[in-house]
């Protein structure tokens, strides 16, 4: 068993970086657009500093649960969550702006809707 209170703050962390990671990237329709100004490039910072934040929460909830409960919600590759975060994190210089747009446009959205869902199931 695992503490509700504590898994409950973390996944409202996660909540709020997925939101400002979907709000940062609201305005981005191309991956170009993140290195060719100066906006673009503090934005994909900002979206690259909340995706480790993300990972390292998801590595968080995931420890507080003793690896039960992430597994019971499949339709999210929770461990390529978190070696983004590790990715990021630790080979900056080498980040895919591609994966990363396809990851905000694809896969950000529906991890919100699977927190969304755990928050109400807990």
């Amino acid at each position: 068993m695992f503490d509700h209170e504590i898994v409950m703050d973390s996944l409202l962390k996660i909540q709020k970086a997925i939101d400002t990671i979907l709000e940062r990237a609201s305005v981005v329709s191309d991956p170009n657009e993140l290195l060719t100004s100066p906006e673009g490039m503090m934005r994909i910072d900002a979206i690259c500093m909340n995706l480790i934040a993300l990972g390292e929460a998801v590595k968080g909830l995931d420890k507080q649960t003793h690896g039960e409960l992430l597994p019971k919600y499949p339709e999210i590759y929770w461990s390529g969550v978190m070696r983004m975060r590790d990715k990021i994190a630790h080979h900056y210089f080498e980040i895919d702006t591609d994966v990363v747009f396809r990851t905000i446009q694809e896969d950000v959205p529906q991890m919100k809707e699977v927190i969304n869902k755990i928050i109400t199931e807990i």
